[in-house]
């Protein structure tokens, strides 16, 4: 039973605020089962609009012709807004729709050749600017700016918390707003002292619910999504999933650690601290019972099942054919570490060490660059990476059979391995 006027942060995601008709399906959420709380918003960018910003950067930062994908983006949000309310949305308020979409285009204008990642979150953050706007007048609730609350280093793509700031300025900014009704802020996003965006790393909006909560001291966490809690894997490539209605912080941590894309892997440790509940409810049928991550024990899991696709599996080997020394490792673990490339499983044999991460050229390139003279490195592309947690004979067969494995690996308790891709094949 929650406790009345307690604080209760919640989080929708993408999915859940694609349209008009899901935004008042939020509205709706958030008017029956926040009531009697102080409710703190946390709204990601509108469907595919990170994907459509990403794609803006590129075009302008590459100097090439972008004005007609900005004017989808530009009508898209408008047309959704004025769909839900009447309003003038295009008014002169710094914070307003119009004013917004006058900045990204003046931002996207003016970018500059070279200091790519700082750049990228200064343009990638209006999707989740414009959004909370829309959300904020459809509900009728405060728009709060995260970014001067959410202090980070400049730690571009991927700020790092300077905790002790973003608690006091959480603390001293939100709680006399909340006092007053719902407040609706960004998730993804945090800012430097010096005043500029940073972003927390793709699917961060989780995470941000947890800072707030943390800095909160809240009473619980809901993340809204499309699916009826945390299962066991993605519905939409296995068949079959399977609920889990309790499950603890440790468990919940390592299914985030390889892949698993309901919870972003840093969301975890803040709300353990605290000792806050994390729920997991579909935003499709509110009134059912989601998943309850907290401090639990419980029988062994059902074995779970995380894909990630796009995987990039690289191989070193010494040029003289010496051992894969300590030495070897340090060079190429700094150069992993200096082009922000993460490891997601990683095996050596005599001579050679291989590594599986996300692949992105442009990041794979300088890798090459930083290396090429020290190692004979060889890489394969467009691959998958799959993780079966608390796995049994039958689990494994259901991944592997029929399957060219080009490398796997086990633990007590973890399978992994790597295939090539097969087209969002469905699991059965």
């Amino acid at each position: 039973m929650q406790r009345p006027h307690a604080i209760h942060v919640y989080k929708f995601g993408g999915a859940s605020v694609k349209d008009a008709e899901a935004i008042t399906n939020l509205v709706r959420i958030a008017r029956e089962y926040g009531r009697d709380t102080q409710l703190l918003i946390v709204v990601s960018a509108m469907g595919k609009t990170t994907n459509a910003l990403e794609e803006l950067f590129h075009l302008a930062h590459s100097g090439q012709e972008y004005a007609p994908q900005l004017a989808a983006l530009r009508d898209f949000h408008l047309g959704v807004a004025a769909e839900l309310l009447p309003h003038d949305w295009q008014n002169a308020e710094p914070h307003s729709l119009g004013s917004l979409l006058e900045q990204l285009g003046d931002r996207l204008a003016t970018l500059t050749p070279g200091d790519y990642d700082r750049q990228y979150d200064q343009v990638v953050s209006f999707g989740e600017l414009l959004a909370t706007v829309i959300v904020a007048k459809a509900l009728g609730a405060h728009w709060l700016d995260c970014r001067p609350l959410l202090r980070t280093d400049h730690t571009w793509r991927e700020g790092r918390m300077d905790w002790p700031t973003t608690e006091r300025n959480v603390r001293a900014a939100v709680p006399p707003l909340l006092q007053r009704g719902p407040v609706v802020t960004q998730g993804f996003l945090g800012g430097t002292a010096s005043g500029q965006t940073t972003t927390l790393g793709r699917e961060g909006s989780d995470f941000t619910a947890a800072i707030f909560a943390y800095c909160l001291h809240a009473e619980a966490v809901t993340i809204w999504k499309d699916v009826a809690g945390l299962l066991n894997a993605d519905p939409k490539f296995f068949a079959d999933t399977v609920r889990y209605p309790e499950i603890s912080y440790q468990e919940t941590i390592e299914m985030a650690y390889y892949g698993a894309s309901v919870i972003h892997p840093k969301t975890i440790k803040p709300l353990a601290v605290k000792q806050i509940p994390l729920y997991v409810k579909s935003f499709l049928d509110p009134a059912a019972e989601g998943t309850r991550i907290g401090d639990c024990r419980h029988a062994l899991l059902a074995p779970a099942f995380i894909r990630k696709t796009g995987q990039c599996l690289i191989s070193f080997e010494s040029k003289d054919l010496t051992f894969i020394s300590e030495e070897n490792l340090e060079v190429i673990f700094g150069a992993l570490a200096q082009v922000r490339l993460k490891i997601h499983l990683m095996q050596n044999s005599a001579i050679s060490f291989s590594v599986c991460t996300d692949f992105s050229a442009y990041r794979l390139e300088k890798l090459l660059a930083l290396l090429r003279d020290q190692f004979t490195i060889h890489y394969n592309t467009g691959l998958e990476l799959y993780t079966i947690k608390n796995y049994d004979a039958p689990s494994i067969r259901r991944l592997t059979d029929g399957r060219e494995l080009l490398l796997e690996q086990r633990t007590r308790q973890t399978f992994q391995f790597i295939c090539r891709g097969s087209a969002n094949e469905y699991i059965k």
